[in-house]
């Protein structure tokens, strides 16, 4: 019996999404840098050179992945996360900071940013724990030590003064979610990030008596059920709780001492509950540039190399965080449908193979995959058109940033890899 190869055994779909997506994103990266007569598609100086090196390291990165034995993804996940948090503690004491976080270790040359690496390393991590035959996530130990699994590296995120980068482990409670975790646990996050956008809006005196006023409702409407849902209606007023000491303390204690002074004035600014013109003006110009780029792209965009608002770099940062912007100039509408819809078919596409998977550990490894994928590719189009606060983390392929570009890479072609096993894990 003929037995099938590695190529054979690859989800080539998959495959072909991401090479779709990383061509775009380099066409994208060389529009923005773009300069008649002087930009040279192998000028190894300029980011879309450099581009091109990562994307060829992306590649052998992903051929490595595939050839190596299985085992060793499976069994190295807790050297993998020790390591990673002594990197992001050493970057947190020694590193220089760069657009107000001291994220990056030189080396060699290149930046090199661990705190990229980290997310792969902790979605290992997590599986690795949670596919252990004697582990019960129904367990309130269990769950502890998860979320500790997430949140260390976040906190150690926060302390380099990366909070957009931390933001990201919050995708870790969706795979939490898929895996049994309790619904009062969601509601608990969504209610926390709901009360603070309602706190910014709302003056705390009134927000708070209307929060008083849903917790009388539920005592008085369900007194029946208190005898019998003891357990419940405690846990629900333990986050009712937190909730309300969070809405007239927490959110103060975050805005002054977690984010600095740029994050607070562009999440003011979304919002538009800032009143200073001028930091309006400093803080949202990017944002602002960046929808005059795309709402100029019309429907078939201007075509490639003759968006003005690229050519004349009026978007900072056009390449990295606000690469979206030059395809929605370039290619209009039509362009960033084209884009949003690699990345819906990719993120389903990611999703039907962690459901198919055998292995408790390539399932949940999958999810996290996911998840990652999408909130970075929430967050950084929601900022790039004015819907979310800019909190800079890339898009997910097409971005310039070799820490990104090869974690990204590495991350999905872990999955593959684990994919191509799937038949011999026994169920």
């Amino acid at each position: 019996m003929h037995q099938k190869s590695i190529w054979d055994k690859i989800d080539w779909n998959t495959f072909y999404m991401y090479l779709a997506l990383v061509c775009l994103g380099w066409l994208a990266i060389y529009a923005a840098e773009y300069q008649e007569g002087k930009s040279f598609v192998f000028n190894f100086k300029k980011d879309y050179g450099k581009q091109m090196m990562w994307m060829g390291a992306g590649l052998m990165v992903g051929v490595a992945i595939l050839l190596i034995d299985v085992k060793i993804i499976t069994a190295s996940p807790w050297i993998l996360y020790g390591s990673s948090l002594l990197m992001l503690i050493l970057v947190a004491l020694v590193a220089k900071t760069v657009n107000g976080a001291n994220a990056w270790l030189d080396i060699g040359g290149f930046k090199l940013q661990p705190s990229e690496f980290s997310k792969t390393i902790t979605a290992l991590a997590l599986a690795k724990y949670l596919s252990q035959s004697d582990i019960n996530f129904k367990t309130m130990p269990t769950r502890i030590r998860a979320l500790a699994i997430i949140g260390i590296p976040a906190l150690l995120i926060i302390l380099q003064k990366d909070t957009g980068s931390a933001l990201v482990y919050g995708a870790f409670m969706l795979v939490l979610y898929r895996e049994g975790l309790p619904g009062y646990i969601l509601i608990t996050g969504v209610s926390v990030i709901v009360l603070l956008v309602a706190s910014l809006l709302v003056p705390k005196l009134i927000l708070f008596s209307v929060f008083t006023l849903v917790v009388v409702y539920i005592v008085y409407g369900w007194r029946r059920k208190l005898r019998r849902m003891r357990t419940q209606i405690i846990l629900l007023m333990s986050v009712f709780a937190f909730c309300g000491v969070f809405v007239l303390w927490g959110k103060d204690f975050v805005m002054e001492h977690v984010m600095q002074k740029h994050q607070r004035e562009r999440i003011l600014l979304t919002f538009g509950v800032i009143g200073d013109k001028a930091t309006a003006k400093k803080e949202g110009y990017n944002v602002i540039q960046s929808k005059i780029a795309i709402g100029s792209g019309g429907f078939w965009g201007k075509g490639f190399l003759k968006g003005t608002q690229t050519q004349f770099n009026f978007v900072p940062e056009q390449h990295t965080d606000f690469i979206f912007c030059t395809i929605g100039e370039e290619r209009g509408f039509i362009g960033v449908l084209v884009i949003l819809g690699l990345y819906i078919f990719l993120l389903f596409r990611i999703i039907a193979i962690a459901e198919r998977q055998r292995s408790k550990f390539s399932r949940i490894y999958g999810y996290s995959v996911a998840c990652i994928l999408f909130f970075h590719i929430m967050i950084n189009v929601g900022m790039t058109i004015g819907l979310l606060p800019v909190i800079g983390i890339p898009l997910p392929f097409i971005s310039y940033g070799g820490s990104s570009f090869l974690n990204f890479s590495a991350m999905l072609f872990i999955l593959l890899k684990l994919d191509t096993e799937r038949i011999a894990v026994l169920r």
